[in-house]
C-alpha cells in the first residue's frame, strides 16, 4: 500500500481484507464498494466496515492480517469494533531474514546535512544544553531549583548557543536492587542521558545515602568529572541551600565553554531518530504511520539511524520484523524479549493482548493485532540491524529496535538514553508532550484533529487518509521537516515548553 488513487469514502488497504476503512465519517446510506448494500449504522472515521459477511469465529481482516475474530454473525455493512469482534489465538510463522535486504544508499556526495553541535566523542546534537540529573527522588527538588534559577527571563541572553538548563528528576533511585533489571535500566538511562549528543554539560545530583550511588554510575559507565561534568550529593555539600548554590555556580562555570560550541555542517548519518506512536487511531497504520516509515527509509539512506520501540506494541506483529531481520541471532532476540514481555505480564497478572486503550477504542482500533500492524508500519521497510534491551547504547546503524513498554514516556526516556537525538511522533488522538533534550516532532494521522489542535501538531498525514498526497510524498514532506528540526527549528512542543516532566526511567522489579 503506497497511496490511494480515488476518494472512495471506504478505504481497503489489501486485497484479501474482509473490513474497509471509513475515510470520513458515514451516515446509513447504500455505497457500491460493499455492492449497494446499506451501511447498518453511522460509522465513525477511521472505525471498521465489513465488506463481506463473516460468520462467528471467522477471522476478521486487515492489511491482509489477522486483527481477530468475529464473534457472531456479521452482515455486510455493519460496524466492526468491540461489540462483534475478540481477540483470538493466531499462529504466526516467524520466518527468518527473507526480506532483509541492503539499503539503496544514496551517493555519498548526495547525501543530506543538518546543521547540528560536533561532539568530542564523534557524535552531533541536534540541540545543546545543560542537563541536572538527579540520582534518586531526595535530590529531585534541589536539581529542580537549580534549573528554576536558569529560567528566569535574560538569565541566558549572554548565552544564546545553549538551548536551555533542564532538571531530569525522577521517582526512583533508592530501595532498589542493585543486581536486578531495574537498577540496569535506572544506570543505563541516566548514563545515557549524561552522554547525549544533545547534552553540553552536566551536574549530577544526589542525596548521598541512595542506592544508586553516583560513584557506582561513573564507574560502570566509564564517566569522570570534568569542567563539563560535575557530582555532588546534598549531604556532603551540606544541605538544600548550599547544595542549590553549588549547583548554579557549577553550571555559570561550564556555560560559556557550552555556548562557544555552535552549529557546523554535519553529515544525515549523525541523526538517531525515536520512532514513536501515542493516542493512536484507526488512521495511524494508514497515514502517520506509514509515512513515517517512509521517512524512516529515507533517513536510514542517507546513512541515518532508527529505532523502533514499545515492545507490547508490536505483540502480534513481531513476525514482519522477523522477516526483516538482519541476521537469525538479531530475529531470535527479538522474540526473547516478547518471551520476556510473556513472563512480566504473567507476573503481573496482566496480559499483552489488555490493550488498546479507550482513546485507541474510540479512534477505531478494536485488538493489539490490529494496533501492533499498524504501529510497525513506522518502520518502513528497511532490514532489522538490532536489537537492544531497554536504554542501550545504539551503537549499529541503519533500523534497529529497542525493547520498551507501550508508555509513551518510559519508551522514548529509552530511546533518548540510547543516544536518539530527535523523535518523530504519531498520534491520532492528540498527545501534547516533549522529550527534552530531544525534540519531537509531532505527526497527526488525521486531518480534523490537526485542525483541532494545529498550535500543538507539526505536520498533518490526514492528507493521505484524504487521498491528496501519496505515502511517500507525505514521507518526503517528514524528512525535510526531520533535516530542519534537528538543524534547530522549533517544534510545537518546544514552544510550550514540554519536556521537564517525560523523563520517566523504566521502574521494573520490587521496590523494598
Amino acid at each position: 500500500m503506497t497511496a490511494y488513487e480515488t476518494n472512495s469514502p471506504l478505504l481497503r488497504l489489501n486485497g484479501r481484507d474482509n473490513v474497509a476503512i471509513a475515510r470520513v465519517t458515514l451516515d446509513p446510506a447504500p455505497f457500491a464498494e460493499i455492492g449497494g448494500a446499506f451501511l447498518a449504522e453511522r460509522i465513525t472515521q477511521g472505525h471498521k466496515v465489513a465488506i463481506a459477511s463473516l460468520k462467528s469465529g471467522d477471522p476478521v481482516i486487515k492489511y491482509g492480517q489477522i486483527i481477530g475474530f468475529a464473534n457472531r454473525d456479521i452482515a455486510v455493512g455493519e460496524h466492526v469494533h468491540i461489540h462483534n469482534m475478540a481477540m483470538g489465538d493466531v499462529e504466526l510463522s516467524h520466518e527468518f531474514c527473507v526480506d532483509a535486504h541492503e539499503p539503496d544508499y544514496v551517493p555519498a556526495e548526495r547525501r543530506a546535512t543538518f546543521m547540528g553541535y560536533a561532539r568530542p566523542n564523534g557524535s552531533a546534537g541536534t540541540r545543546n544544553y545543560i542537563a541536572i540529573i538527579s540520582s534518586v527522588n531526595c535530590s529531585a527538588t534541589v536539581s529542580k531549583a537549580v534549573a528554576a534559577h536558569f529560567a528566569v527571563p535574560g538569565r541566558l541572553d549572554d548565552y544564546p548557543n545553549v538551548d536551555g538548563i533542564i532538571a531530569l528528576t525522577h521517582a526512583g533511585g533508592c530501595a532498589i536492587n542493585t543486581k536486578a533489571e531495574g537498577y540496569a535500566f535506572l544506570t543505563r538511562t541516566l548514563a545515557g542521558y549524561a552522554t547525549h549528543p544533545n547534552v553540553g554539560g552536566v551536574v549530577m545530583i544526589g542525596l548521598g545515602c541512595e542506592t544508586n550511588q553516583i560513584p557506582a554510575i561513573l564507574s560502570a559507565h566509564g564517566l569522570a568529572e570534568s569542567d563539563r561534568f560535575r557530582a555532588m550529593t546534598i549531604q556532603a555539600t551540606g544541605g538544600t541551600r548550599r547544595t542549590i548554590e553549588e549547583g548554579i555556580a557549577a553550571i555559570e562555570a561550564m556555560l560559556p565553554g557550552v555556548n562557544n560550541v555552535v552549529r557546523t555542517p554535519q553529515p544525515a548519518s549523525m541523526l538517531k531518530l525515536a520512532l514513536e506512536c501515542g493516542g493512536s487511531d484507526g488512521y495511524s497504520g494508514i497515514s502517520a504511520n506509514p509515512a513515517l516509515g517512509h521517512a524512516s527509509d529515507l533517513l536510514i539512506r542517507h546513512g541515518g539511524t532508527t529505532c523502533l520501540a514499545e515492545t507490547p506494541e508490536i505483540y502480534g506483529a513481531e513476525h514482519l520484523l522477523t522477516r526483516r531481520a538482519a541476521s537469525p541471532e538479531v530475529a531470535e532476540k527479538l522474540l526473547r524479549r516478547i518471551a520476556w514481555w510473556r513472563d512480566y505480564a504473567e507476573r503481573g497478572n496482566a496480559e499483552l493482548n489488555n490493550n488498546p486503550s479507550h482513546g485507541n477504542k474510540a479512534g477505531g482500533l478494536t485488538t493489539i493485532l490490529e494496533k501492533s500492524l499498524g504501529a510497525v508500519a513506522k518502520g518502513g521497510t528497511s532490514r532489522l540491524n538490532a536489537v537492544y534491551e531497554y536504554a542501550e547504547a545504539i551503537t549499529a546503524n541503519g533500523f534497529v529496535f529497542m525493547d520498551t513498554p507501550g508508555y509513551d514516556p518510559v519508551a522514548v526516556t529509552g530511546q533518548v538514553a540510547g543516544g536518539c537525538n530527535i523523535i518523530c511522533f504519531t498520534t491520532g488522538r492528540g498527545s501534547v508532550s516533549g522529550f527534552k533534550p530531544a525534540p519531537s516532532l509531532k505527526l497527526a494521522t488525521n486531518t480534523p484533529m490537526f485542525e483541532r489542535m494545529s498550535e500543538d501538531m507539526d505536520i498533518n498525514c490526514g492528507t493521505v487518509a484524504t487521498g491528496d498526497e501519496s505515502v511517500e510524498q507525505a514521507g518526503e514532506r517528514i524528512f525535510q521537516m526531520i533535516i530542519d528540526t534537528a538543524s534547530g527549528a522549533r517544534t510545537a512542543s518546544e514552544t510550550y515548553d514540554y519536556g521537564d516532566n517525560e523523563f520517566v526511567p523504566w521502574q521494573v522489579g520490587a521496590v523494598m
